[in-house]
């Protein structure tokens, strides 16, 4: 049996001094244990780790793939407490050098949704879905 959780999300990163600066500018705290190869950030329920690209498919034994600036069909989330966090998380990163992809916006579903890629393309929703809670590590509680 495979435990159902998600312990740990490794980004390819083709720069990886400026994806590193990035996340630090969105005001993440990055672990004691990064290296200069390699930088990991604490998140509520697990780690966001940076590592290079190349390297990363070597030790996946696959060949690095060629850089595509398409949607790579993966998107992550974090999730906030109120609808109003939404929106002050999308200032934030568009502060950080964020593209901005949707604006924040009321969801059919009843939430706040909105959409950013880093500096390398990658795809973060932010997100506020009534009636979710945290636990004391910042870990999303289900309705």
């Amino acid at each position: 049996m495979i435990p159902a959780r998600i312990s740990l999300v490794t980004l390819g990163a083709h720069d990886l001094r400026s994806l590193r600066r990035f996340y630090a500018a969105l005001g993440w705290k990055e672990s004691p244990i990064s290296q200069e190869g390699f930088a990991a950030f604490e998140t509520g329920g697990g780690v966001l780790a940076l590592f290079p690209f190349d390297d990363l498919a070597t030790d996946a034994c696959i060949p690095p793939p060629v850089r595509r600036e398409s949607f790579r069909g993966v998107t992550l989330a974090v999730n906030v407490a109120s609808a109003h966090e939404v929106d002050d998380a999308i200032a934030t990163a568009r502060e950080a050098g964020a593209q901005i992809l949707k604006e924040p916006t009321d969801a059919d579903w009843g939430g706040r949704t909105a959409y950013f890629a880093d500096p390398e393309g990658n795809i973060w929703e932010v997100a506020w879905m009534p009636g979710s809670a945290f636990d004391e590590r910042g870990a999303l509680i289900l309705p």
